[in-house]
């Protein structure tokens, strides 16, 4: 009698391994969107202004109008920070190495990351002033609710 293959053919291993990373791949979306707060009534995470949980408690419409605002703000363009960390890198790899160069570099971005947050905060204080006394309440209300999670 004729031996049977038992070993599974090379197409059905291309289709196994195929199946698997696809598989993974659906894990893992998946598992991104329930991490970054996607599912569920959670807001987006990705917007956060330095201002945290009072970010968080506005709706993503309010997030995405304070975000083209700040975009559209003058006084925060024009400034590089790849670049800046570019030059972070160069003076890290310099010999000899000096750090109070890698510290003005770094001192520098902080100024600069310290004047865009102060915009968004008082973004975020705008918004907050225009809206009318129900709908500050309900802000408020989902302040908390951000606060107990």
């Amino acid at each position: 009698m004729a031996d049977v293959q038992t070993r599974p053919s090379r197409i059905w291993r291309i289709v196994l391994v195929v199946s698997l990373a696809l598989n993974l791949a659906v894990a893992g979306i998946i598992g991104g969107a329930m991490v970054s707060g996607r599912f569920g009534d959670r807001a987006s995470p990705r917007i956060d202004f330095g201002v945290g949980p009072v970010a968080r408690a506005l709706s993503d419409d309010e997030r995405r109008a304070i975000g083209r605002d700040l975009r559209a703000d003058r006084s925060l363009r024009g400034h590089d920070f790849r670049g800046q960390m570019a030059a972070v890198a160069a003076a890290l790899r310099a010999d000899p190495y000096d750090p109070a160069v890698t510290l003005a570099l770094l001192e520098e971005q902080a100024d600069r990351l310290n004047q865009v947050q102060a915009r968004a905060r008082m973004a975020v204080l705008d918004r907050i002033a225009a809206m009318p006394p129900e709908r500050r309440q309900a802000f408020a209300d989902r302040l908390e609710q951000e606060l107990r999670r």
